[in-house]
């Protein structure tokens, strides 16, 4: 469920507000309704992965990927793929410790 909630709502933000938003989306989403700490961290990591590549993938296909060709040349990067993967792990690497901090933070304040 915290998945399909933080891909959704990331997928519906992604176009509209910063990129940061998915930080809080998945921290708010795991705050209410997050379980346990190993399936937030990979629910904000996975959610947040696909949204990121879909999106960048949105952006370079019409463009016949220029843009991220240019890019992995700059990093020295052998084909623009690199740049998606290395995109998708820094988002979802965002997602999942803000998913992690959120399911901490209500942890924290609840009666034991």
């Amino acid at each position: 469920m915290v998945f399909f909630v933080i891909l959704i709502l990331s997928f519906a933000s992604g176009y509209f507000l910063p990129w940061w938003i998915v930080a809080l989306i998945s921290f708010l989403t795991t705050l209410i309704i997050g379980r346990t700490a190993k399936g937030s961290f990979w629910s904000g990591f996975a959610a947040v992965l696909i949204v990121w590549i879909v999106l960048a993938l949105f952006k370079s296909v019409p463009n016949d990927h220029i843009m991220a060709t240019r890019i992995a040349h700059l990093f020295m990067l052998p084909a623009w793929g690199y740049i998606l993967a290395i995109t998708g792990i820094i988002g979802g690497i965002v997602g999942g410790v803000s998913a992690l901090s959120g399911l901490w933070l209500r942890q924290a304040f609840q009666k034991h």
